[in-house]
């Protein structure tokens, strides 16, 4: 059994919750779908923990990329100044580390991205709107699995390629804090779940670790309200 992981955020309790619930359901395997560090209290930590995680396979997400690379992030202050927390409670060997992972990967016939097939910042939505067939990118696999929007779903497109968004990890958006991912059976039967874990302790730590930074506190809303504010 696999679990598919997405959009941590250096949440690090969220993320330990995720795993344990994981193990305890019987998943042997991990498929991690970027979005490891930034915006969260524990970057370090969660990449650690992430990098130590047995069974694990790993992809990259754009925030990943960004942090590798913070010329092609947005030219938003928020933005570049959580990048450049980021840039330095990790080691320069593990931002290169994860922004040289795999963009997507294809594993028994599912194909794993952060976005969608054609990019790590455009994502598929929980009802068609119109867009689906592009954002697949004339793939030949009958299953796509990714993130990036932090809205747990599963759906078929009208050509009846299944799209599973096992949601985030560590900063949900569909106004449920439980930490979101989903397992993959044996047989391919896919289950999403929901884990509890206290998303107040890790809004907390956001101030306490970064006091006084707009971001933080930004990403602090964002875990208590579980939605995108700004």
């Amino acid at each position: 059994m696999r679990a598919l992981v997405y959009d941590i955020h250096g949440n690090l309790p969220a993320f330990q919750a995720v795993v344990d619930d994981a193990r305890a359901a019987g998943a042997d395997r991990f498929l991690l779908g970027g979005d490891y560090a930034l915006f969260g209290p524990w970057p370090a930590e969660t990449v650690a923990k992430l990098r130590d995680l047995s069974g694990a396979t790993r992809i990259r997400g754009n925030v990943d990329r960004w942090t590798a690379r913070p010329d092609e992030a947005p030219d938003d202050g928020l933005i570049r100044a959580a990048i450049d927390a980021c840039r330095k409670a990790l080691s320069d060997q593990v931002v290169n580390e994860l922004g040289a992972l795999p963009e997507q990967l294809v594993i028994d016939g599912t194909r794993y991205c952060h976005g969608s097939p054609i990019s790590d910042v455009r994502s598929f939505t929980p009802a068609a709107a119109g867009g689906d067939e592009e954002l697949l990118g004339g793939v030949s696999e009958r299953r796509v699995v990714f993130g990036h929007t932090h809205l747990q779903f599963a759906r078929r497109t009208d050509s009846g390629v299944e799209l599973v968004n096992p949601g985030s990890a560590g900063m949900p958006f569909d106004g449920d804090h439980r930490a979101a991912y989903a397992l993959m059976a044996d047989d391919g039967r896919i289950e999403l779940r929901r884990v509890a874990y206290d998303h107040e302790a890790s809004a907390a730590a956001m101030a306490e670790r970064y006091p006084g930074e707009a971001w933080a506190e930004r990403s602090a809303r964002r875990l208590r309200r579980a939605q995108m504010c700004d």
